[in-house]
This record gives structure tokens, C-alpha cells and sequence, in this order.
């Protein structure tokens, strides 16, 4: 029996802006109202699928939300055609209207928590999607998340799928982003990491004071609960609230893991020792626990080049390789770093650098851009193939990009009723080259 990790990178939607709607992500916010290019977003994430896939990684794609969301803006009485409702929304509640045109779903990282069948107990792999309640933006992403799930994951022998946890901040769930796997085949057993910034019921606990901590303890129970975990394959980890407030919005800004690896900065928890004897403990084989100094790379540094908000992955001959921005790369800093952390005695052998700038501006590096889903061969093979990255498919994707994606998009360009139509017409052709059906209000209406 074979076993992989499928990477599934989402789509950058026709709507990518930079609206700095995402408050306590730096990087979005010092970006905000710049000039975006979709065109230039949605391609620079095609060729890091691709590169991917060249590298004998299974690699898979998410389709983009519908955007701008008229459903939402009429849904809080935004009345009319659905050019009235544009143009109504821009001009009395610009920044409702910015939200509701957001390409947040861009970064997959958040749609989901997935658990292998080989953790669960009913053996099937699960999937809850986000409810993502910390900001408004995203959190009209969670039902057709779930759709496009169920369309692309659509056998009930193989695959569970539940429902966005209650739509309420006590239980904020940010998906996978805060959540890391670790196993010594990916088709074993392995240990479920799941990342919280505060407990919701009980505010005598730690928490951060100045920008918001997303995921609950609470949530994080609850996908275990939902998911069939035990307490063997489980630990619950809190991040460290003043990184929260040094602009560590997500764990995967701060750390991340791969097998028997957590690659993580000397900050990023609030317990470091006791998390890494839970995960040594319950871990069916050697892990490597690599820390990074502050001294060596400060938490700003870290941020702003998002070193660890980079995809591990490990390749058929056994090596890890590290996917990084090039911000990494033009970092002095963390370049010096990367450069040493190879050479050392690790299973990490190598760093791969990605132009993935249009993402990065936004506050989301390569590791926002992909949703980890584990499988074995005959659960690979219930996927629906349309969806898996060959090369066919990232020149059809490639044209359709093309074809319907503006090179530039500001934010007054949101309210321009044609925006709306060459979105649904690309949206559209897109679920047909994807064999999705229908997923997207505009076509189930």
C-alpha cells in the first residue's frame, strides 16, 4: 500500500485586492489599498503547484470563492439588481462592501482541518471546514468550502464530512493552519497537534492584549471530538500569547511541521518543554525538534519573511525540503540561517525558493496556500481526478487565467458591475474544468 501527502493549493480568485481587511496580520495591513494583479497572483500560485508536481509530489487544487458576495451584502439589505446592490454597498458601507470582495479563500491553509483515516476511528479521512468566525471576511467562506470539499471528496466509503463549527467566537476555528500532523509514514498512525490562542470559557487563562487570538481551546476539541481522535494521537498546544501580539496571527507564522519534524521558533508556544515531551511521548519515532534562537532570528523577522510560513515536504527519496518565499531568500538574516540548517543533521536537506509575492503582500506565504491532505492509494484514487495538478491541467488553468483575470485591480475597481460578471463567467468555466458541479450559489439559484 502506497501513502502520500496531497498538497491542495487553492486558485487565487479574479477579485485578489488588497483591502488590509486582516487586522493583526502586519503584512496585510501595511499593504492595504495597493494596487493588486490577479492575473500576476493566480500564476505565481499555478507555477508553485506546478513545481510541486515536477518535484513528484502529488498536488491538487481548490477552487476560489464566488466574489464580490451579493448574497451577503443583500443578506444585511443591500436591495436591487445586482448592480444596484454594488453600487449601493461601495458608496454607504465601503469597508462592508471591501469584505464581501475579498479572494481571502486563496489561502487554504484555513479551510480546513482534515485527519487522516489512519488516526480516526472510523478509518475514514475527516474534514470540518472553518468557520473562520475572527473575521467577517472569511467567515463567509465556510459553506461553499464545504461544498467544493464535498464535490472533490465525494465518496462516503472513503471520506466524512461535518458541518463549519457554531458560527461564535468561543468557537473560532482557523482550520489547518493551526494544525500539524506528525507520523513516521504518512500512512501510519500519527500525533494530531492542534494550536490555540485562548480558552473562550475561561478567561482567567493567558491570552494576548493587543491583537486577537482566533482559535479556541474549545474548537480545537471539538474537530478532535468530531474527527473520532483519541487522546493518544492528540496534543493540544497553546501559542504563546505575546507572539500573538507581535503579529503571529496563525501557528503556521510561526511554525511548522512534517512527519517527525517540527521546525518552530524559540517563542512560539507557551510551554515549549511540556509540548515537546506530550509530542515525543505519544510519536512513533524519533522526532527532530529544531528551534530557532530569537537571538538568531527575531519573531519580526520571522514575520515579515514568513520562515515559517513555508511548506515542509518530503520527497520519494526520503530528504525534506523546505518551499519558501524569496523573502526568505533576500533576507541576510534568515537566508544565513537556511543556508546552516541544511548542512546540520536533520532530515531537512534543502531549501526551495518560490516567487509568491502577490500572496505574501496579503499576508499569506506558501504554506497559507495549501490545504494537507493524507492518503493512501485507494483513497487517492476516490479524489476526483480533475482536481490533481498534471500537465494538461496547468495549461488549461493557465489559459483560463488568462482568459478572465485582469492584470491589475484596485479597490474602486471592486464596485464595477462587470467585475461581478467576469468572475461568475470564469467561476463558471472553472467548475466544468474541475468537474465540480455545481457549488457556487450563482448556479444553484
Amino acid at each position: 500500500m502506497k501513502h502520500f501527502e496531497v498538497n491542495f493549493d487553492g486558485l487565487v480568485g479574479p477579485t485578489h485586492n488588497y483591502a488590509g481587511l486582516s487586522f493583526g496580520n502586519v503584512a496585510s495591513l501595511s499593504n492595504a489599498r495597493s494596487v493588486s494583479s490577479p492575473r500576476s497572483a493566480a500564476k505565481q500560485g499555478l507555477e508553485k503547484m506546478k513545481a510541486l508536481h515536477d518535484m513528484g509530489m502529488v498536488q491538487g487544487v481548490l477552487a476560489p470563492q464566488e466574489r464580490p458576495d451579493i448574497y451577503a451584502l443583500r443578506r444585511i439589505g443591500f436591495q436591487g439588481s445586482d448592480q444596484e446592490v454594488l453600487a449601493r454597498a461601495a458608496k454607504e458601507a465601503p469597508a462592508i462592501f471591501q469584505a464581501c470582495c475579498s479572494a481571502s479563500s486563496m489561502w487554504t491553509a484555513n479551510a480546513a482541518t482534515v485527519s487522516p483515516g489512519a488516526d480516526t476511528a472510523d478509518g475514514k479521512v475527516h474534514f470540518t471546514p472553518a468557520n473562520l468566525t475572527n473575521k467577517f471576511h472569511r467567515s463567509l467562506e465556510p459553506q461553499t468550502t464545504g461544498r467544493i470539499l464535498r464535490a472533490m471528496f465525494n465518496n462516503s466509503r472513503y471520506f466524512a464530512h461535518h458541518d463549519h463549527l457554531p458560527n461564535n467566537e468561543h468557537f473560532g476555528d482557523e482550520g489547518a493552519a493551526n494544525h500539524t500532523r506528525f507520523c513516521s509514514e504518512y500512512g501510519h498512525a500519527g500525533v494530531e497537534m492542534f494550536v490555540y490562542g485562548r480558552y473562550a470559557f475561561d478567561g482567567s487563562k493567558p491570552a494576548p492584549t493587543k491583537y486577537p487570538a482566533r482559535q479556541t481551546y474549545e474548537a480545537s476539541l471539538a474537530v478532535a471530538r468530531l474527527h473520532g481522535l483519541s487522546d493518544e494521537n492528540t496534543v493540544f498546544v497553546q501559542q504563546n500569547p505575546d507572539v500573538i501580539d507581535q503579529g503571529v496571527f496563525h501557528n503556521d507564522v510561526i511554525a511548522v511541521g512534517n512527519q517527525n519534524v517540527l521546525f518552530f521558533h524559540e517563542e512560539a508556544f507557551l510551554n515549549t518543554a511540556q509540548a515537546i515531551e506530550e509530542l515525543q511521548s505519544k510519536v512513533a519515532t524519533e522526532m527532530h525538534f529544531i528551534e530557532v534562537p530569537t537571538a538568531r532570528v527575531p519573531v519580526a523577522e520571522a514575520v515579515r519573511t514568513y520562515l515559517f510560513n513555508t511548506q515542509l515536504i518530503t520527497l520519494k527519496n526520503g530528504h525534506m525540503v523546505i518551499v519558501a518565499p524569496t523573502e526568505c531568500r533576500d533576507s541576510e538574516i534568515v537566508s544565513s540561517y537556511l543556508s546552516e540548517l541544511v548542512t546540520q543533521n536533520t532530515p531537512i536537506k534543502e531549501v526551495r525558493y518560490f516567487d509568491v509575492k502577490q500572496s505574501m503582500r496579503n499576508g499569506g506565504g506558501p504554506a497559507c496556500l495549501r490545504l494537507r491532505v493524507a492518503l493512501k492509494d485507494q483513497e487517492l484514487a476516490a479524489v476526483n481526478p480533475a482536481c490533481i495538478m498534471n500537465d494538461t491541467l496547468f495549461a488549461t488553468l493557465n489559459t483560463w487565467v488568462d482568459k478572465h483575470y485582469r492584470e491589475e485591480l484596485s479597490s474602486d475597481d471592486l464596485a464595477d458591475p462587470q467585475l461581478l460578471i467576469e468572475s461568475r463567467t470564469a467561476l463558471d468555466e472553472l467548475t466544468q474544468i474541475l468537474k465540480l458541479g455545481s457549488v457556487y450559489r450563482f448556479q444553484r439559484d
